[in-house]
């Protein structure tokens, strides 16, 4: 028997399979709800119990269909697959969640000691068909793990993904279901996990009907940047973003979800039951794995049958500081920046319960596995964020670059690289929208503008605009034309390295000692089973002096000769980083 997926949904569109489909929503401030079809059929549905309305009709699979509720307010199904055209305010289209004949059914995932991750926004790429095209040659880099910004359906045709309003409809402007469970397929057959960030704190500005007919789902006692925060508390509210976990994890068979700005929810209680029941339900035999992004730096949430690791925004801005001398914005909090990049480096969160501005923030962390924790020189935040959208590429030199390279994949956390840093790429990565809403296109370019105005270095009017097709244009990754190859054979090495003598024993990686050497230097261990992992770094433009030179019988991980006879002599030279194993 050909092998198919199918989520089992308790509301949304549901194939009977004998012509008939099954619609059922959530609905508790109104008291009547109907079908409309495009053909122009129509059909009530009756009211349940606590706000449910369910019918059964006469239904082809690929009919559009939407909502009346009362006699003036036509949505989109919220559980909705696909959108007619990707039109958010317009019909959703009756999908046979089983359709496709997955090729690779026999793909269980790979444990999370051999993830490395790659970062990637789908437009970027082409759409689901261009990142199709690009796996085998991120396959051959090493890669074991790619990671979509998020694809829920949006307003318009371009975005960065966090605008979402359909949850559970891949966007059209990307291409078919299908073609998204098709590459998802190739990139299990070449031993690629694929991973999606899902966005459960909020719903974007332009289409989402949700206030209009389900006000429990917002808190308004509780504000986000966003507005009022999602009322995960209420059980038809909190089960809607769980099915929608378990939605994308076994009917496109995802090996995990990123969850972003999880602080923002502000509920961890629903979050430990939401990982308690994605594991219940997808059960022992699959690899799936769950990472937070996370402000708050809330240990408790991580470990097994929980949350298997957090991003580190305390490695990369404290490491981001140290490269740049930048203190605008967050990046105050990480100045001098040493302290806090060794104890990112020993313990994991450099916040644990410290004061960071007017509150504390974090919680102790160095119990922790090493893998607990998700490292990054960039991602979409830290670059598509800066007015600009310039990468770290191009603030720092070429080889003070390479030297972070290495202590992000010789280190024993979780390495994540940003679409096109393999190249060496200096393509920026802007901040893009496409509402269609003219109101709503100038309070995203004037709000841009704003947010910068009080920074050196240029005026709000330099900011792009973020409706401009160009603005997307100019964020597509290209490879840096002076680095490129360069770059990418030196990545390619190691996480060849990082395979063969780090992966093995990283699951009870720890820290042991970080010290510093200089202001830009230092020298971090971690116990690896019965050996011990040392990284020697200097990021500064001088050579420094080493007290404590390894032992002759190290095995050198990376560095050149001349670099490794310096470091065994006692000095590690400028914009170097090395790595060994000591028994």
């Amino acid at each position: 028997m050909t092998p198919r997926h199918a989520h089992a949904m308790p509301y949304g569109a549901k194939p009977l399979g004998d012509g008939r489909v099954r619609f059922r929503l959530w609905a508790p401030d109104v008291d009547s709800a109907a079908i409309e079809c495009e053909d122009g059929g129509t059909s009530t549905l009756r009211g349940l119990d606590d706000g449910w309305f369910e019918c059964v009709c006469d239904v082809a699979i690929g009919a559009g269909y939407r909502f009346r509720l009362g006699n003036d307010l036509a949505i989109p199904d919220p559980a909705s697959r696909r959108q007619r055209d990707g039109d958010v305010h317009g019909y959703s289209v009756v999908v046979d969640p089983g359709s496709y004949a997955w090729r690779h059914d026999d793909w269980v995932g790979r444990p999370w000691r051999e993830t490395v991750l790659y970062e990637l926004h789908v437009g970027a790429f082409g759409g689901y068909r261009g990142v199709r095209d690009a796996l085998p040659g991120l396959a051959a880099l090493g890669i074991t793990a790619i990671e979509l910004m998020p694809i829920a359906e949006f307003a318009g045709e371009r975005n960065w993904g966090y605008d979402g309003v359909l949850p559970f409809a891949p966007a059209a402007a990307y291409g078919s279901p299908d073609e998204l469970k098709a590459m998802i397929d190739d990139a299990h057959g070449l031993g690629l996990m694929v991973f999606l960030d899902v966005v459960y704190n909020h719903f974007g500005p332009e289409g989402n009907y949700l206030g209009a007919y389900a006000s429990p789902f917002f808190d308004e006692g509780i504000h986000t940047p966003w507005g009022a925060a999602i009322g995960v508390s209420t059980p038809q509210v909190g089960d809607y973003f769980v099915h929608n976990a378990l939605y994308w994890l076994e009917e496109y068979r995802f090996d995990g979800l990123r969850f972003d700005a999880v602080h923002a929810i502000g509920n961890p209680g629903w979050l430990s039951s939401l990982a308690a029941r994605v594991h219940a339900s997808i059960g022992p035999d699959r690899h799936v794995h769950l990472v937070l992004e996370n402000e708050a730096n809330q240990a408790h949430l991580l470990g097994r049958g929980r949350f298997d690791a957090q991003w580190n925004d305390d490695f990369h801005n404290a490491l981001h500081v140290l490269l740049t001398d930048e203190s605008e914005g967050y990046y105050q909090h990480y100045h001098p920046p040493m302290e806090k990049l060794l104890r990112s480096l020993r313990d994991g969160f450099a916040f644990q319960g410290e004061a960071m501005g007017d509150k504390r923030r974090g919680e102790p962390s160095a119990h922790l596995p090493a893998v607990r924790f998700v490292n990054f020189l960039q991602n979409h935040d830290q670059v598509g964020n800066r007015a600009l959208g310039d990468r770290l590429t191009s603030l720092v030199p070429e080889e003070t670059m390479e030297a972070a390279l290495v202590l992000l994949l010789l280190a024993p956390f979780v390495p994540m690289l940003f679409m096109g840093e393999e190249w060496g790429s200096r393509t920026p990565f802007l901040f893009f929208t496409d509402f269609p809403d003219e109101a709503l296109r100038k309070a995203v370019r004037d709000g841009r503008r704003k947010e910068f105005e009080g920074f050196a270095g240029f005026s709000g009017e330099d900011i792009p605009d973020p409706n401009a097709r160009d603005t997307f244009e100019r964020s597509v990754p290209g490879p840096d034309a002076t680095v490129g190859n360069a770059r990418h054979e030196l990545v390619r090495e190691l996480i060849a390295v990082r395979r063969e003598y780090l992966v093995p024993h990283l699951d009870d990686a720890r820290g042991e000692h970080a010290q510093a050497l200089g202001e830009k230097a230092f020298v971090a261990c971690w116990s690896l089973g019965s050996t011990r992992l040392t990284l020697f770094v200097n990021l500064g433009d001088t050579d420094v002096t080493l007290e404590r030179p390894p032992s002759p019988a190290a095995a050198w991980l990376h560095g050149s000769a001349s670099d490794i006879a310096a470091v065994s002599r006692g000095a590690i030279p400028a914009r170097r980083a090395l790595a060994c194993l000591e028994s």
